[in-house]
């Protein structure tokens, strides 16, 4: 046959190829971290697929987590800079798990549905966690779930605490990555609480100060000032960013969550 004779392609189906060539292909990544500290219990848990981990997932330039906190109706959802540890944790491994096809629009509608879905106050150590959280958002982006070796902890009944630090309770369309709070003309719920403890600290502060210096300062008006602050800042040494002690304490089952892995404070307290 002459090669004048060869079929040519149809205007349709090169249509069709530059449609496919022009879909957006988004890379979606696991990211994984140990919480256990270095050592060889750490190892040989590692070794054998059975270590304590905290996971985000990747799409783009923000990574996607999941943690507890005690606001109701307010998601649990946050997003921090790839590969940004949480306090105690190490990071292991980047996995790429798989690619979305969807548009950029789908993407933000599939985060925000997750985030609705994982409440701060939903979280639990052992049905609910961050790499519960992973492996639904994979499962939704990439048709397949987050291997099942990242939560083999939980489902063997030991506590994984991950938990969101305070700082970054919003939903995970405002950039509150690096420990930063949020704008301050941005009233959202998580920066203007932050504000108000930072306010009340200051003023059972000044009372106690007054309080030295006024001898006639009574028992009850500090019983009383008590009743206005939730509790003092309090900070703890060692290499880890001083952390706010009084936030979410027990999961939704009462299960204690380890200081080590409460919230950071932001950089502007520090």
């Amino acid at each position: 046959m002459s090669s004048s004779a060869r079929p040519k392609p149809s205007r349709k189906s090169s249509g069709n190829h530059r449609s496919t060539l022009s879909l957006t292909r988004t890379e979606v990544t696991i990211h994984v971290y140990d919480l256990l500290p270095p050592g060889k219990v750490a190892t040989v848990l590692w070794a054998i697929g059975s270590s304590l981990l905290h996971t985000g997932v990747v799409i783009g330039d923000r990574e996607y987590a999941y943690g507890g906190h005690d606001r109701r109706d307010l998601t649990g959802v946050y997003w921090t800079k790839p590969g940004q540890e949480p306090p105690g944790g190490t990071f292991k491994q980047a996995i790429l798990h798989g690619f979305s096809f969807r548009p950029e629009e789908e993407l933000e509608a599939i985060i925000q549905e997750a985030s609705h879905e994982f409440q701060g106050t939903s979280y639990n150590l052992l049905t609910k966690n961050c790499n519960h959280f992973t492996s639904y958002l994979c499962e939704k982006l990439t048709g397949r779930p987050a291997p099942s070796y990242l939560n083999r902890a939980a489902s063997i009944g030991v506590a994984l605490p991950c938990v969101v630090p305070r700082e970054w309770i919003a939903p995970p369309d405002y950039d509150t990555a690096d420990g930063e709070l949020l704008d301050e003309e941005f009233e959202d719920e998580g920066a203007s609480m932050l504000r108000h403890d930072r306010e009340r600290e200051r003023h059972r502060t000044a009372e106690e100060a007054r309080g030295w210096e006024n001898e006639s300062y009574s028992a009850g008006s500090s019983r009383s000032d008590q009743g206005i602050a939730r509790g003092p800042i309090r900070y703890e040494a060692g290499n880890l960013a001083p952390r706010l002690v009084n936030i979410a304490e027990t999961d939704s089952s009462g299960r204690p969550i380890p200081p080590a892995e409460r919230a950071p404070l932001p950089k502007n307290l520090t």
